[in-house]
């Protein structure tokens, strides 16, 4: 496998446009997060809530959340504890109301209540790293990004489009390999594919189209 600086499969570098087309193609309306908001504080609550949990499950509680929270100075001002009540069903409870609270009272005592338009801002709120605020960015702000959540880490290493295990260094060799116009609508297509097609346990790489394209299903059905 001929390898060039952080890039792994010269077939996928090489046909990346084909690999765009052929997603735009299969997911087309795929451009967009599934978590459901109504604002960018409502997107950052539901994306912290995301972690270690699926869009599915965070959407059943977020609705009656944003009920009973509806503004950020509601979770600075809302017992730890009840909140941890509310939000227990998506995972990680204590954890995600602490930064929900601290996210809040930031927003409210440094931002103004606005939550921050870039990434710089964006990842000194508690609980923020990358991924959330390129969620933010891509889905609020609309500035293309490259979100790398679990179905993006997983296929762009699949793919060979990097070597790369850390989520950063994915994230900027993806950027080196896409054009700027195609970061976000690349981002969300990839996580279609991964809830689609590219499981994270059982791939199903013969009905995929990528397959030509792709160092993990070339070996996965001995082609490589």
């Amino acid at each position: 496998m001929k390898r060039s600086g952080a890039l792994a499969y010269e077939p996928a570098i090489k046909n990346i446009d084909t690999i765009l087309k052929i997603l735009e193609e299969e997911y087309p309306a795929s451009t967009r997060t599934s978590l459901h908001f109504e604002n960018p504080f409502q997107l950052l609550v539901a994306t912290i809530l995301s972690a270690q949990s699926t869009d599915k499950q965070v959407n059943k509680v977020t609705p009656g959340l944003f009920r009973k929270y509806k503004k950020p100075e509601d979770f600075v001002n809302v017992n730890i504890l009840e909140l941890e009540n509310d939000i227990r069903s998506t995972g990680f409870f204590h954890n995600k109301a602490k930064n929900i609270k601290a996210c809040a009272k930031d927003v409210m005592e440094r931002f103004n209540g606005q939550v921050p338009d870039n990434i710089d801002e964006l990842v000194t709120l508690p609980g923020v790293g990358r991924k959330t605020a390129n969620v933010l960015l891509a889905n609020v702000y609309g500035v293309q990004a490259i979100i790398v959540d679990t179905h993006v880490l997983r296929i762009t290493q699949r793919l060979g489009l990097t070597v790369n295990t850390d989520a950063t260094k994915i994230e900027f060799d993806i950027m080196k390999i896409l054009p700027q116009s195609k970061w976000t609508d690349f981002s969300h297509q990839i996580i279609a594919l991964g809830r689609s097609i590219c499981d994270a346990k059982k791939p199903k790489c013969p009905v995929c189209r990528l397959l030509p394209y792709c160092r993990f299903g070339q070996e996965t059905t001995g082609r490589l």
